[in-house]
């Protein structure tokens, strides 16, 4: 598939951090409108959180005030292949309920057509 030669983001999302109840909600409920190349989950709130991209296996963890950044196509194997989060995929976090949102962005390439 060819694409252009420029990226664009999708829409921002998020969870309050209130809501939070020990088990898995989703960030983005309608899973990642597109194919992204980089992710990155920001935890704004008070509280550290634990995440799953299938709702019930912990992934990754991420402390109170920070983030992480997932950059897929600088990890594909081998170098000249395409690595992407799929289109669809659902972040799930968890964590007890604090104060402050748990954010989720993500950039694609779009396509040509």
């Amino acid at each position: 598939m060819a694409v252009k030669n420029s990226v664009q983001a999708i829409d921002l999302t998020s969870i309050d951090s209130a809501t939070f109840t020990g088990a898995y909600q989703a960030v983005n409920a309608s899973g990642l409108a597109k194919n992204c190349f980089m992710i990155r989950i920001t935890n704004n709130s008070n509280k550290d959180v634990t995440v799953s991209y299938n709702g019930t296996t912990d992934h990754d963890f991420i402390k109170a005030g920070t983030f992480i950044q997932l950059p897929f196509q600088e990890m594909a194997q081998p170098n000249n292949l395409i690595a992407n989060m799929a289109l669809g995929i659902i972040v799930y976090v968890k964590g007890a309920a604090g104060v402050g949102l748990v954010y989720l962005a993500g950039y694609y390439q779009p396509s040509l057509v």
